[in-house]
């Protein structure tokens, strides 16, 4: 059994920031025009997960631990809908919106089962 002394150590972190570091890679190539819109609005809400994640644990009680996980929870789903608008509008690739996508589900699925894991309804 794996011991947990940091967030650091907990995959779902991991998995955040893997996810920052893709939409950071990925957005280097949209549009100047788009800084301060679509890329910045990917960014912070990417950036606002692995954050959330271990802003909770650092809480240390579960109730608290819970709000900042829903919270990483919808920064993922508005993170789903600015890469559906960035593949609309062309910005991205099928391929690439579909790994992002990927990744995405697969962290919130991490997400809700460490709500589950925590004893707290959904």
């Amino acid at each position: 059994m794996t011991t947990i002394n940091s967030f650091k150590d907990l995959r779902i972190w991991q998995l955040g920031m893997d996810i920052v570091t893709s939409v950071y890679s990925i957005t280097r190539s949209f549009p100047k025009d788009e800084l301060y819109g679509l890329t910045s609005q990917m960014r912070r809400c990417s950036v606002s997960i692995p954050s959330n994640i271990a802003e909770g644990f650092l809480r240390k009680h579960d109730k608290e631990y819970h709000q900042f996980l829903r919270i990483a929870l919808g920064s993922s789903g508005e993170l789903e809908t600015q890469v559906e608008i960035a593949c609309k509008l062309e910005l991205l690739n099928t391929k690439t919106r579909d790994e992002l996508l990927e990744q995405i589900d697969h962290i919130r699925r991490m997400i809700l089962n460490l709500i589950k894991k925590l004893n707290i309804v959904v």
